[in-house]
């Protein structure tokens, strides 16, 4: 199930990133909470093949009791947004964290939006 979760979060980690450009004026982003879930995102990604051999170390009941102590100790002293619980989904415009459709990365409210204006490729209404 850790595996599983770790997985979700490499993939969601490996999303595309812009270069920095020092000519730009305005952030990419839309707020500084967006920005934060970015820097997340990266360090789940960095450290995320560490943390996984140090849990499968930790969950391991055939090892000695030393050994799951020390990786306990390895584990808490990793960075606390390494770890990819404390990712969360953003609506990419208006950086909302909630009822965000994961396909298209846009909140409930923007994909209605959206929708209801001809502006999304393949969705439509449904009519009955």
């Amino acid at each position: 199930m850790a595996a599983a979760a770790l997985c979700w979060a490499l993939r969601a980690a490996r999303q595309v990133l812009p270069s920095s450009c020092p000519s730009q004026v305005r952030s990419y982003y839309v707020d500084w909470r967006m920005l934060r879930d970015v820097k997340r995102r990266k360090m789940a990604y960095e450290y995320a093949d560490e943390r996984l051999r140090i849990n499968a170390i930790r969950k391991n009941s055939i090892l000695p009791k030393e050994l799951q102590e020390v990786a306990d100790k390895e584990i808490a002293a990793l960075p606390r947004d390494s770890c990819p619980v404390r990712i969360r989904n953003r609506c990419v415009l208006t950086s909302r964290p909630r009822g965000v459709k994961r396909r298209w990365r846009l909140s409930r409210i923007v994909f209605r939006h959206f929708a209801d204006h001809a502006q999304m490729s393949g969705v439509q209404r449904a009519m009955w």
